[in-house]
């Protein structure tokens, strides 16, 4: 039977031929948790009765939500998993100075590779389905049992298949590509499906701008977002990956719930306006909307190669000073390749701050917490209701090209209208 690439890595992972809604026993690569849901994953795994790990080269820890700890509390997470760590002679347990926004730092350190099957007490974990892999979020509970025993208990999604043909605008990367179709499809457009994107607009895009969109398939609802496995992929996870690593591909014929044709010609850099990822507008048609604050990083948007286009738009330029602009590296590498290539200059410069590694602003937890009433444009995935902070206040979703433009502007604006 033909099957689509989500499939066919879930078929090698349980040794058996698998369809659509099928409910099944899935081997698993790596086992991923962090500060905030690790301690509770921890807990269970005791409640177990198992005195180790599958695998400790395969079970990673990263410490990424609040750290440095901000408080107490967050202290307390990661003594908690920190000694679990330590006495389970893990290998990939990152500190502090040498860890990073986990689904930023796992790809970086060759710690996913292509045809795995990933799962990880995060939601975004489907991150690392630009490399071809199978990887999704869940449970604490859930993640507990595959530390335990290497496996996964999952129902084989059906999958989306969305093709993107045209030539792409100035400015426009990955994040305005998701933005946009999310916009298309909706927050429930992929509920509990993968996502395939393709077509020879994607297979032009870089790796940072397929991490993006694999990074936000859960924004639409989606269980995972994969891309196909290319020279791209193959050059990034070529000095990188530390296991063999195996490739697929779909299947001519392969059944799909739906097959989406996008054509980029039209699309402008994108902004999802509060309260849902999926109200999008090109920044074009924004109007005049004062902000307060810039965040520049996150899991979605903290690689490099989005640093570089922040600083393109803020060289030379101020920010607002109405604004709070905020760069966050997403690893301590891209932090020390920023600062070599002189953007962190840039930033420091232009009036922003930068951040060790953190997630923290992204949930409201530190580092960029919202007041009643305040705005700000940022590249992370969610802008729910009170996900930066107050209930009242206002996320704006963009790519770094419009956040730091909107720094700028002290409104939301594009990169072109500051850069004229």
């Amino acid at each position: 039977m033909a099957m689509t690439l989500a499939e066919k890595v879930m078929a090698v992972h349980t040794k058996k031929e698998v369809h659509a809604g099928q409910f099944v026993e899935v081997a698993v690569d790596l086992v991923l948790s962090n500060d905030i849901t690790a301690p509770i994953a921890i807990r269970e795994f005791e409640k177990l009765g198992v005195e180790q790990v599958f695998d400790p080269e395969l079970v990673v820890m990263v410490p990424d939500h609040f750290v440095p700890n901000k408080d107490i509390k967050s202290a307390e997470q990661c003594r908690v998993m920190r000694e679990f760590a330590r006495a389970q002679g893990l290998i990939h347990y990152f500190e502090v100075g040498r860890m990073g926004i986990e689904h930023v730092l796992l790809p970086e350190q060759g710690l996913v590779v292509p045809g795995d099957v990933v799962v990880g007490a995060d939601s975004h974990t489907c991150t690392y389905g630009a490399l071809g892999a199978l990887a999704t979020g869940m449970g604490s509970t859930d993640i507990a049992v595959a530390m335990a025993t290497g496996h996964a208990w999952m129902r084989v999604p059906e999958t989306i298949r969305i093709v993107y043909n045209g030539t792409l605008q100035p400015w426009v990367g990955g994040k305005d590509l998701i933005l946009y179709t999310i916009g298309q499809i909706g927050v429930g457009g992929a509920r509990y499906k993968a996502i395939e994107f393709a077509g020879p607009v994607v297979e032009q895009l870089s790796m940072a701008g397929r991490f993006t969109m694999s990074n936000m398939a859960i924004e639409a609802g989606g269980k995972a977002g994969l891309f196909a496995v290319d020279d791209v992929t193959r050059a990034y996870v070529r000095d990188r990956a530390l296991r063999p690593y195996c490739t697929y591909h779909a299947d001519a014929g392969a059944t799909y719930a739906q097959i989406v044709e996008i054509d980029v010609s039209q699309i402008g850099p994108q902004v999802a306006f509060p309260h849902l990822p999926e109200n999008t507008r090109p920044v074009s048609l924004a109007g005049d909307v004062r902000i307060d604050q810039s965040v520049i990083g996150s899991c979605t948007n903290g690689r490099l190669e989005d640093l570089r286009i922040a600083a393109e738009v803020l060289r030379g330029r101020q920010v607002h000073p109405d604004v709070r602009c905020i760069v966050i590296p997403g690893s301590q590498q891209v932090y020390l390749d920023a600062l070599h290539e002189g953007l962190l200059e840039v930033f420091v410069t232009a009036g922003a701050v930068v951040s060790t590694p953190t997630c923290g602003p992204c949930l409201g937890g530190y580092m960029g917490v919202l007041a009643a009433g305040e705005r700000a444009v940022s590249t992370t995935n969610r802008n729910f209701r009170g996900r930066m902070g107050h209930p009242d206040s206002f996320v704006y979703l963009a790519g770094p090209a419009v956040a730091a433009a909107s720094a700028v502007a002290g409104r939301i604006a594009g990169p072109e209208e500051v850069l004229s």
